[in-house]
């Protein structure tokens, strides 16, 4: 994780190098997902958003400021690139409608410690998108699995953490998609990073970041040896980069 963290400064590029989410579908229309054939809604009501088959994504326009309840004080403020020069993103968990049930304000889980935070963003702040993708990680069985629209499309081996610095579980999604400048280095040719941190290396380069990456130690696979991050083969980790767009929701259970 640290010497990712080292990398990204050193020569990591964004596959979604052009500015955009990396792969979602832009301007989706969350009241279409929350307003019944009435077209009405109570006002300051919330609506839960997403399902098995569909995640939504906030991205954020130019600076987001999180605040633990709907106009309240910030206890957190994001601008519009983070420290890898990626879009910074959200995943959005729900809304707060207005009577037309159009959403005043996103709940979101936002990439930072403790794993697992939510905050309230305003809407103005944000522009919403949507996945299709999802990803499990079964510890116990040390193997990535990733669905499309709820089928399964990609399942493989992986190495995960090791006993003293396990690979934390619990619900995130995928922050950053980052192309490594040495394809034959640590992490394969590429790194998915995803919203967790480890719970033991909490001093490491940018708090100790969990992400899905390849290998140059094929004889890990399988087996219980990272500082926390989920290794899989050259092959398989190329084939879940290319489709496990920003956003899309990670499940890591044991």
């Amino acid at each position: 994780m640290r010497a990712l963290a080292v990398s990204a400064a050193l020569g990591l590029s964004l596959l979604a190098g052009c500015g955009g989410s990396g792969g979602t579908e832009p301007s989706a229309d969350v009241t279409v997902s929350i307003g019944p054939k009435s077209k009405t809604c109570l006002s300051g009501s919330f609506h839960r958003l997403g399902s098995r088959k569909l995640a939504y994504v906030a991205v954020v326009r130019s600076r987001a400021r999180v605040a633990r309840r709907p106009g309240r004080r910030a206890f957190a403020s994001f601008g519009k690139l983070n420290l890898n020069r990626a879009p910074m993103i959200f995943s959005i968990r729900g809304a707060v409608v207005d009577r037309k049930c159009k959403p005043r304000s996103y709940l979101v889980q936002v990439p930072r410690r403790p794993n697992g935070i939510t905050g309230w963003v305003p809407v103005a702040q944000v522009q919403v998108a949507t996945v299709r993708t999802r990803i499990l990680v079964d510890l116990s069985e040390k193997r990535v699995t990733l669905y499309r629209d709820g089928k399964k499309v990609l399942s493989g081996t992986a190495a995960i953490g090791a006993p003293a610095t396990p690979t934390p579980t619990g619900r995130f999604y995928v922050n950053q998609r980052l192309i490594p400048s040495d394809p034959n280095g640590p992490f394969g040719p590429g790194a998915i990073g995803i919203s967790a941190f480890s719970d033991v290396l909490t001093g490491w380069t940018q708090g100790g970041p969990i992400a899905i990456h390849g290998t140059n130690a094929p004889w890990s696979i399988g087996k219980a040896v990272s500082n926390g991050c989920i290794r899989l083969p050259n092959p398989t980790l190329r084939l879940l980069f290319a489709q496990a767009f920003n956003g899309t929701p990670v499940l890591i259970r044991q």
